[in-house]
């Protein structure tokens, strides 16, 4: 049974599918940095169970997370998967033995990426690719260039019958642009956060073409957000500074799909309950007001 508060959050139009807006983020359960097994390989299926049972039915992986880690324990806790499960991959990078992250963007790595994620999983089509571009040096911004190579050999996987729908992340506006008049988009992931906005144009463009917006790091990522703003009206309302900037991205624009992730069923807990979380006028104007400060 869906959880009241995933109900609240609302829905979007996914490709084809109808998808709750608060879903789950699989990257925190490879172990250190994203790479090798899980602390508690236990936890981490309890994890993925309990989000599935709460009524989250998008998850967002990659085969490169551990590599290989948390696609095989999302196959290992939820297969046979559910009707109306949407498991979203991205491809365009691999890990090296000392945990790098590195471009592995050619037609050929990325072919190889798609049957990775295919195999791993235990699926016969994926059901959202995104193609990650590498962007800038510290691999979370992006940076211009074409990416009409790689998004047209996803496009052939695609017409091939192994990839329902497309998306794109780390991307510039002109990018997007290039991907779209290769293939339909269904959804862009991007940085972007109570702190970090460089992408306001594009996702109010993105929910007039109803396309979906996804912010990774929605809580900071590997630096979580601090702002005496955000713990402020967190502590008016009686709840985590971290429900509160999920709640934030949920009133920012009908179109943003939420993707925490979380190893806790505690934290997991905690970010379903942001799904509820209403945010008074004087709460969003003081919140709105960090980015314009960190801008």
């Amino acid at each position: 049974m869906t959880h009241p508060d995933v109900m609240r959050a609302g829905t979007f139009q996914l490709g084809d599918r109808t998808v709750n807006r608060l879903g789950y983020g699989a990257m925190q359960l490879a172990g250190p940095g994203v790479f090798g097994p899980p602390k508690d390989h236990d936890a981490a299926i309890t994890v993925l169970r309990e989000a599935v049972e709460s009524g989250i039915d998008q998850i967002d992986t990659s085969d490169f997370y551990g590599p290989h880690v948390t696609n095989r324990l999302i196959r290992e806790a939820l297969h046979p998967y559910r009707g109306g499960l949407t498991i979203v991959t991205k491809v365009g990078a691999r890990r090296g033995d000392d945990a790098s992250w590195n471009p592995a963007q050619s037609p050929a790595e990325l072919e190889s990426a798609v049957h990775d994620n295919l195999r791993n999983l235990g699926l016969d089509v994926l059901d959202v690719v995104n193609f990650r571009a590498m962007g800038d040096p510290d691999g979370h911004g992006p940076a211009e260039g074409s990416i009409a190579p790689q998004f047209e050999a996803l496009a052939k996987l695609r017409e091939q019958g192994l990839i329902r729908h497309l998306g794109v992340s780390t991307i510039t506006p002109a990018q997007l642009a290039e991907a779209r008049g290769i293939a339909p988009v269904v959804c862009v992931q991007n940085l972007y956060n109570l702190a970090h906005r460089e992408d306001e144009a594009m996702i109010d463009d993105l929910a007039t073409d109803g396309i979906a917006y996804v912010p990774y790091f929605p809580l900071g990522g590997f630096s979580p957000l601090q702002s005496d703003s955000l713990s402020a009206v967190a502590q008016r309302l009686g709840v985590k500074p971290m429900q509160v900037a999920l709640a934030w991205l949920l009133h920012r624009a009908p179109n943003i799909l939420l993707i925490p992730g979380t190893s806790s069923v505690g934290h997991l807990r905690e970010n379903i309950a942001a799904g509820g979380l209403k945010l008074p006028a004087d709460a969003l104007a003081e919140l709105d007001g960090i980015g314009a400060n960190a801008a």
